[in-house]
């Protein structure tokens, strides 16, 4: 079988996973966050923390939940991390330097799960487990959160409630994330990942079956379970340095495509949640078009810029092999290399740095977009709800008329909350790639110089803005100004724009529904999708085509 032929074979196949499992999931997720029972579990955990989960929010009071919540978060990571010397299962490993702890604590809480660290020669189990995993659940379950607050906000009229934020978090992790990740563990274990807490193995070095009297060090750990919610929340962090190239998290080509299925499910999956919550499928089946129209649209690219036959080194090796593990090949890297760009999780397969130039860029463009094909868990559906109020908003100066979405005005106070919402992203990119660029010291931290080098920052600031955490691996970027720069970039690429997305749905939410006309925009037919599409192209190209002309298009163009 040739290897173009077996990409598209692994991407059918992932297709038709994520179409079975899209209903029934979608529509348990659409009765957890309706329901009005509480699990027993579940009441002892608000007795815990002493929330009453029936009193409704507004968005002010949801959005103080979420943020207390999160500081709460960072500072119990970062206090585990530099006490890390004195915790039992340490395995010997000093405590984390400040500007790495708070770093690795904005990252983990922020769901980018960016990693200036190797995970196996600095984090212990302790923080592994009760630090870096448990945020992988929790970040996961705010998002999901955030977005289905934003669903009420349609789906709700005349009311300032949201729904109550210490519900949805509870349920998020009982409910959704907790049950799915069990199963996933087991069938990572069942396919050779490890699951375990023991300590450091001094290993001896072979080359075929020959001793070369060289050792090297390998480290167990509670992977499997790490792994599941890994990419299942679209985390990203890895419990090894290679993260999902490494043959502890991710061994075989069948673990690598369950890996890219969990990846997507649960931002597939919360668009059927979305319509059944809105009281029409339709429409939730026009957000899912769009986002498997551009999910589709990059595997192809990124395909076909892997696989073109440039030089007779690519033309022996059948493709860019360069950075890629044999055991993928580029219809599995380039899957995962798309799947994690274009949602928020950062996990890696093989390496972006040492993707074609052209293909580098594409990893790049799938985060600038805003990482809503299909997304973060919550945050991919709420992404792309946004720039659907900005398509409506559009349609509605093109033909006179007051736009509406789902039966809600958008007036000024509306596309002023969706406007902030684009701007913050690019904001924080450009400025810190520009700050680090004008410095004289961060530009140390690059391997490459040129247009790779400028790409290496650019990725960098990009995923840490966009809460993605993947990076090109030329950076050096375990540096105070990058610990602390990136840092800062993903707590406010992650919580500024919740700010916006939560005033938006208060809005909506205060509103009067207003009745479907002859002259209403219909959202949930094919025309609605292609005016997205086009609407999130032209935005994110004209904000990020300057800055990626100095990088990976010049560096493609090069070669």
């Amino acid at each position: 079988m040739s290897p173009v032929l077996a990409g598209v074979l692994q991407m059918l196949a992932l297709m038709a996973a994520l179409a079975l499992a899209h209903a029934p999931l979608g529509t348990y997720m659409a009765r957890v966050y309706s329901s009005p029972r509480h699990l027993r579990v579940e009441k002892w955990i608000y007795k815990g923390i002493g929330a009453d989960p029936d009193t409704g929010m507004g968005w002010t009071a949801y959005l103080r939940g979420v943020l207390a919540f999160s500081f709460a978060g960072v500072l119990f990571l970062y206090l585990l991390q530099r006490l890390q010397g004195v915790l039992p299962g340490s395995l010997g490993f000093a405590s984390i330097d400040p500007d790495q702890a708070f770093n690795t604590a904005a990252s983990f809480v922020a769901n980018t799960n960016w990693q200036s660290y190797a995970g196996e020669q600095a984090m212990g189990h302790v923080v592994q487990t009760a630090g870096l995993a448990v945020q992988n659940f929790v970040s996961a379950a705010v998002g999901i959160a955030v977005a289905v607050a934003l669903v009420r906000g349609f789906a709700r009229s005349r009311t300032g409630e949201l729904g109550n934020f210490w519900a949805d978090l509870v349920r998020g992790v009982v409910r959704v994330l907790v049950p799915l990740a069990a199963v996933g563990a087991v069938v990572l274990v069942a396919c050779g990942v490890i699951q375990n807490f023991s300590g450091i193995h001094e290993v001896g070095q072979f080359l075929n079956e020959h001793s070369t009297g060289g050792s090297q060090q390998w480290n167990g750990g509670a992977v499997a379970s790490q792994e599941v919610i890994k990419e299942l929340g679209t985390n990203g962090g890895g419990y090894f340095n290679a993260n999902s190239a490494h043959p502890f998290e991710n061994p075989t080509p069948f673990t690598n495509l369950f890996e890219i299925f969990l990846i997507l499910l649960i931002p597939v999956a919360i668009t059927r949640t979305f319509g059944v919550m809105v009281g029409s499928v339709r429409q939730g089946y026009a957000i899912l078009a769009t986002m498997a129209a551009i999910w589709a649209g990059f595997v192809a690219l990124m395909m076909w810029t892997e696989f073109s036959h440039h030089g007779p080194a690519l033309q022996a090796a059948g493709g860019a092999m360069e950075g890629k593990e044999l055991r993928f090949g580029i219809g599995g890297s380039s899957l995962f290399a798309v799947s994690t760009t274009l949602t928020s999780t950062g996990a890696v397969d093989s390496f972006h740095s040492s993707f074609t130039g052209l293909g580098g860029g594409i990893t790049m463009l799938g985060m600038m977009l805003g990482e809503i094909a299909p997304g973060g868990v919550g945050s991919g559906l709420y992404g792309m709800l946004i720039m659907a109020v900005v398509a409506v908003f559009i349609a509605g100066l093109m033909v006179g008329r007051t736009p509406e979405y789902l039966g809600k005005k958008i007036g000024g106070r509306e596309i002023k909350f969706a406007a902030c919402y684009i701007l913050v992203t690019p904001t924080l990119v450009l400025a810190f790639t520009a700050a680090a660029m004008a410095l004289p010291t961060p530009g140390d931290s690059m391997t490459n110089t040129g247009a790779h080098g400028f790409s290496e920052i650019l990725y960098a600031y990009t995923s840490a803005s966009n809460n993605n955490g993947s990076a090109f691996a030329g950076l050096d970027a375990d540096t105070q100004w990058f610990n602390t720069t990136l840092g800062l970039a993903m707590l406010l690429g992650r919580f500024l724009p919740m700010v916006f997305v939560l005033a938006l749905a208060g809005s909506l939410a205060g509103q009067q529904p207003v009745p479907a006309t002859a002259g209403t925009l219909r959202t949930e037919k094919p025309l609605f999708t292609g005016l997205l599409v086009g609407a999130i192209l032209i935005i994110t190209g004209l904000t990020y085509f300057p800055a990626l002309a100095l990088g990976p298009l010049a560096e493609g163009l090069a070669a």
